[in-house]
Formats: structure tokens, sequence, C-alpha cells
């Protein structure tokens, strides 16, 4: 089912103002549109749980469903939706990558791709980055339109720019260009060891309230750096031994796991670390952050649309 939310600044729920662009955010597990305006304010969203990974085959006649009413002829989409698998596997941008190089590397789809049941809009899908700086690569895609949308909150110079989630993106930016992503895939692991782990048989079957005493001791576990595996062994033996209550574990694994991300993430930081993306997940980023004695800035994860629009004028797409 489409959820829609309260239009903002240029019209209300089901009479939206003045569009510009549709900025379409396709995650493997749920939707958002955006309409924007001329000058970059969000007149209108939508969500659905319709993720790219279960529109296989039906991208465009989803897509259409979810924008009825909606007469904008340009969309930008970002995220799943341009992976392998997804509606058009779109290829990545190599770092160093800047706005322009983003925005030379969209790609259009054409109307036989797209369907008939589009109406003639026109479709582009945002690249993704990848980094092959390292022994091993690493990527990302649609986190890049986040970065996007942030350049223009950040001045010259050196920053360091998080994004939590399923898989944790760090992002090194130099002068307007994305210069180095490094992947942790802390938040899929923490889901792993919760339901599918005998550390999961100690805790309650859903996530309660956030301890902060534990979540603190996780992340001094964390950071000893003796060795993920033999560290999250302590989970089952601070159980054992009743050093947390149940419903406080959660909390110690998810602060033993975000340590030990941290203890790599932040071994050259220098400087504020930029969060961006949802409250739930940047706060306890923020809090790990504190306790390092990093300086945080938080950013809304709407900033994806802002990027995908700016990434629409540098291409000269409207």
């Amino acid at each position: 089912p489409v959820r829609r939310a309260a239009g903002r600044a240029g019209g209300a729920a089901g009479k939206p103002g003045p569009a510009h662009v549709i900025a379409v955010d396709w995650g493997g597990s749920s939707l958002r549109l955006y309409r924007l305006d001329a000058a970059g304010t969000i007149v209108d969203q939508r969500r659905s749980a319709e993720g790219a990974l279960a529109c296989a085959g039906r991208f465009g006649a989803v897509l259409a469903a979810h924008q009825h009413g909606w007469e904008d002829p340009l969309d930008l989409m970002r995220g799943m939706v341009g992976a392998r698998g997804g509606w058009r596997e779109v290829p990545y941008a190599d770092c160093p990558a800047g706005l322009d190089a983003l925005a030379a590397a969209l790609v259009p789809l054409d109307a036989d791709t797209a369907g008939a049941a589009l109406g003639g809009r026109r479709l582009w899908c945002a690249p993704g980055v990848a980094d092959h700086g390292r022994a091993a690569s690493d990527v990302m895609r649609g986190e890049e339109t986040q970065i996007a949308g942030l350049l223009a909150h950040l001045g010259g110079g050196e920053h360091q720019v998080c994004l939590p989630g399923t898989h944790s993106k760090w992002v090194r930016v130099r002068d307007g260009r994305i210069v180095e992503v490094a992947t942790a895939m802390t938040g899929e692991l923490y889901a792993l060891l919760r339901g599918h782990s005998i550390l999961g048989r100690t805790m309650p079957a859903h996530d309660g309230r956030f301890d902060a005493g534990a979540f603190v001791a996780g992340l001094e576990r964390g950071h000893a750096q003796d060795g993920l595996a033999h560290q999250l062994f302590a989970v089952r033996t601070a159980a054992l031994f009743d050093r947390f209550a149940a419903d406080a574990l959660p909390s110690y694994l998810s602060g033993l796991l975000i340590g030990h991300e941290l203890a790599h993430a932040l071994s050259d930081a220098r400087g504020t670390v930029h969060l961006l993306g949802g409250d739930a997940l940047l706060g306890r980023y923020a809090h790990a952050l504190a306790w390092r004695q990093v300086q945080t800035r938080r950013h809304h994860e709407d900033l994806a649309a802002h990027g995908l629009q700016a990434l629409a004028r540098a291409r000269g797409l409207g």
C-alpha cells in the first residue's frame, strides 16, 4: 500500500504544489518518492514497502501506481533499482567523483525499458560509486546522492561522512569530491546475531528500551580490538553471569559492534563527522562518537532528494 505524507511548503496531501522533479529513493525493502519544486522545496512525498527486491519485472507498473496524480515529466532514481538484479544495472562511477562526474554517469531508461504505463516520463538512474584504492574494492549505491545533497553544506578541504545502516558507509570527501568509501556490515551482522545465533537466545524477541550503560560497556569492549569473534562471546558470558538484564543485552551487542566499527573507521579521523540517515541509528552513532570525544553534525536522510535534484541540474535535465 502507498503511504502519502503531508505536503510541505507548497501543497497539502492530495493537492501538491508545482513541482520541478520527482526524486525516487528505491531501496531494497522500501520506496520513497519526493516532489520538489524549482527552489528545491519538497512539496509532497509518498512512501511504500514495495522495495526493489519485490518488484522484479514490474518496476514500471509499480512506479506508475505510486506516481498517480503527479504529472511531472522528469524522474531521478537512486538505490537498488540500479543494482544488478534491479530495473537496470547502472555502472558505478569511480572515485574520485564529484557532482559533475556523478551527473555525467546518470543513465536514462528508454521507453521500451520503462513501459508505456509511465506516459512518456523521462527516467534517469544514479550510478553509485566504486572505490578501487585498496586491496579489496568497495562500493555504495544510493548513498552517493545523499553526499551530492550534502556537498552544498560543506566547505572546501576534507570531510568525513558516516551513513549508518544495514551496511554502514564511511565516506571521505575532499574539495567537493568523494575520494574514499569504506563499508562496515554492522547492521546486518547485528540482525543475524540477534535472530540466528546463540546470543539471540539470551535476549527478548524484540529490541526494547535503549540501555545507555550497556551500550557504553559494549563500546568499550569493541574498542579493545582483541578480535571481534572473541569479543562476541562476551555477550554470552554477560548473560550467563547476569552482568546485564536480558533486555539490556541488545544494547550491549549494538555497542560492541559499533565500537568495533569506530575503532577502524576513526583510525585517522580529523574534525567533525557528518552523520546522514534516520534518527534512531543516528542517535546511537552520535552517542558512540561523543563517547570517543568526536564532534558530530547530523543531517536528515531527505538530502537524497535534494542530491538527485542537484544531479539533474548538473546534467542539464531541468
